[in-house]
């Protein structure tokens, strides 16, 4: 295969399909705030992919998201803005910059050094950015800029705090950020006892904060970490339905202590007949 060829296909591809009057009528809809859902989703399915090691899937899926990089540059060259080539001209010099110890004279360093160095040019391009952004009068962004609103929820709040962490603001033991959580159901509960369900559900947006930041200090990716849970409820809730359907029964026609049951039996298998 001639991997030059191949882009130089897809591109094509999308070129036709941008093309007023002969191309696509869906594709011609679209503009970059309508595709950039679809791009989420797509990087979403090929982490999906990676946790299920399905190489096969995983291929298309990656083949997926790189249309969705070649919808975006095409949109972005209808504009005279730049091209398919200027994002790869663009990642190419980012990568060869952000490797002196690969590609210059800044050889032989540790890992540990290596992410240093990383970061160190990290910082100094985000300082040249927001200097020729002067978004405010000094010319300078605040300490949390640079985190995109579109990430995940969980993901971004973990982004912000670890932004925060780098000039100081941080709790220093985890036993405090626990002591914060602890704080905040219970600021739950008040508002849920005197009738405030908005301010209750508010709250809880502070709780999921909270438990961002604990994850963090235990070195943990929130977002890893409920991926995970979610994996084994649906595990367990399997289990319940199996279950069930050999009494002959659905969900829908058992009691919940029926379930229950059935959802401490599955935790006692999974955990070796220990049901912690």
């Amino acid at each position: 295969m001639t991997p030059a060829r191949d882009i130089s296909r897809l591109l094509e591809i999308m070129a036709a399909l941008r093309t007023p009057k002969t191309g696509c009528p869906w594709d011609l809809e679209q503009d970059f705030c309508t595709i950039a859902p679809y791009t989420i989703e797509e990087a979403y399915e090929v982490a999906d992919a990676i946790a299920r090691h399905d190489l096969d899937d995983l291929r298309d899926e990656l083949g997926d998201l790189l249309l969705q990089v070649v919808f975006h540059a095409r949109m972005a060259e209808e504009q005279g803005a730049f091209d398919f080539g200027g994002v790869v001209e663009a990642i190419i010099d980012k990568m060869v910059r952000r490797h002196p110890h690969v590609f210059g004279d800044a050889r032989g360093l540790s890992a540990d050094a290596v992410t240093d160095l990383w970061h160190d040019i990290k910082a100094q391009e985000k300082a040249a950015k927001a200097a020729k952004a002067a978004k405010d009068p000094q010319g300078h962004e605040g300490a949390l800029a640079g985190v995109p609103v579109t990430l995940p929820a969980l993901t971004r709040a973990l982004k912000l705090q670890q932004k925060a962490s780098k000039v100081g603001f941080d709790w220093n033991d985890p036993r405090a950020v626990l002591a914060k959580i602890r704080e905040e159901a219970d600021e739950i509960e008040a508002e849920i006892d005197a009738g405030q369900k908005t301010k209750a559900a508010a709250e809880v947006g502070d709780l999921l904060f909270a438990v961002v930041n604990l994850a963090r200090h235990l070195d943990a990716d929130p977002e890893a970490v409920l991926r995970a849970t979610n994996q084994k409820f649906e595990r367990r809730f399997a289990s319940i339905e199996r279950a069930l359907a050999a009494r002959g029964k659905t969900p829908g026609e058992a009691e919940l202590a029926e379930m229950d049951a059935l959802w401490d039996a599955a935790k006692a298998a999974e955990n070796g007949g220990n049901d912690e």
